[in-house]
């Protein structure tokens, strides 16, 4: 399944860091090879960069032409020395190996060549290349900072360094902070630490290629007009908070910054259960029984009065209680459901005992009473 090229687009930009002004085919050629390899070719600032094809996201090669010493051109070739090798580049066609030659000259001169043959659209697109590369190698001077508040100035015995440092700022060296980023990734891809140059510092990040996850390290050096990041093209910020913003921005935010938190996030079950009995006894504490006998109250004349009655389980006086008849009293609940069960009883056990009386009965009126074949045999005698 192809990826869209806007995909591989923003992952191209996210690696490289540098703004795009021309892509295409080229066939490259060093010194070691044979013949001509092709490849889809991305001009990147003032580097070309030699991906497989146009659907790769991650370059293979790449070549900084600022390092090109001389170079010997023809209608489709390209021929740059360098200080080590030598490089031939190829085109496809005349009109694309035009446009080629054209930003390869302006990078390698430092200008527009004069005599190329392209459209006027063409050459206002070489010509606004120019003046953004110009302004990235000879930046404007910063305007002055205003003065700092009184709430934001540096007490005695300490530095901007200590009040400037990010979270994400350890002093540890490369080795540890490689084992930090792979042993935790949860907590963050991106570490500054210092440098073992100077008052250099250096920034370790873990991030996730198409081959898994990879560790690049980058130096940011320490000038008078503020902190230089080493890239292809050098970078100079203000401050360390800076150099992590830089490298966020890049990466449109999928790497964070890598901080320890002191708190907990995960909640394991309790072990303990209450109604375990195998606890040993003598993990149990012995209360002391108390020696002294409880102080004695009396009672008052309230407390000695029996409860009331309750008056939900008391039957009144029946409607026959006269005072003629004073022998009637007051029944519970209780004694009425004894008699009713007594009652029942008895004459459950009643009808089973004449139902048994009238069986027995029957069983013997039939012994007595001789068979339908006895009187039959009686009558033909």
């Amino acid at each position: 399944m192809s990826v869209h090229p806007r995909v591989v687009h923003m992952r191209r930009e996210s690696i490289t860091a540098l703004p795009l002004y021309y892509s295409g085919h080229l066939h490259k050629k060093q010194t070691k090879d044979k013949t001509f390899k092709k490849f889809f070719t991305e001009l990147r600032g003032s580097t070309l960069f030699f991906y497989k094809n146009d659907q790769e996201d991650t370059y293979i090669e790449k070549l900084d032409l600022n390092q090109v010493k001389s170079m010997e051109k023809s209608s489709t070739h390209l021929t740059l020395s360098l200080d080590t090798d030598e490089v031939k580049l190829k085109m496809d066609n005349d009109v694309t190996g035009e446009e080629w030659r054209g930003f390869i000259l302006t990078v390698v001169n430092h200008e527009i060549p004069s005599q190329l043959k392209l459209l006027p659209g063409q050459m206002l697109k070489l010509q606004e290349f120019l003046n953004q590369e110009r302004r990235k190698n000879c930046p404007q001077p910063r305007p002055p900072l205003p003065p700092r508040p009184p709430f934001l100035q540096l007490g005695e015995g300490s530095s901007s360094t200590d009040q400037e440092l990010p979270e994400c700022f350890y002093g540890v060296n490369r080795q540890e902070a490689v084992q930090m980023l792979q042993a935790n990734p949860e907590n963050g891809d991106i570490i500054i630490r210092p440098s073992t140059v100077g008052n250099d510092y250096a920034l370790t990040l873990r991030q996730m290629t198409p081959s898994g996850p990879a560790i690049k390290n980058f130096k940011v050096t320490s000038t008078d007009s503020g902190l230089v990041i080493k890239l292809d093209t050098a970078v100079t910020v203000p401050s360390l908070h800076a150099v992590l913003e830089y490298f966020m921005e890049k990466t449109e935010h999928r790497l964070k910054p890598y901080v320890v938190s002191t708190y907990d996030t995960h909640l394991e079950p309790s072990s303990f259960d209450p109604k375990d009995t195998s606890v040993s006894s003598s993990s149990t504490k012995n209360v002391p029984k108390a020696q002294v006998a409880p102080l004695q109250r009396a009672k008052t004349e309230e407390e000695v009065q029996p409860p009331p009655l309750d008056q939900d389980r008391v039957y009144m006086i029946p409607d026959d209680a006269t005072p003629e008849n004073p022998t009637v009293k007051p029944a519970t609940l209780n004694d009425e459901l004894r008699h009713a069960v007594k009652q029942r009883r008895q004459a459950i056990y009643d009808a089973a005992e004449g139902e048994e009386q009238s069986r027995y009965e029957r069983h013997i009126s039939d012994r007595q009473t001789p068979s339908s074949s006895v009187q039959w045999i009686n009558k033909t005698q």
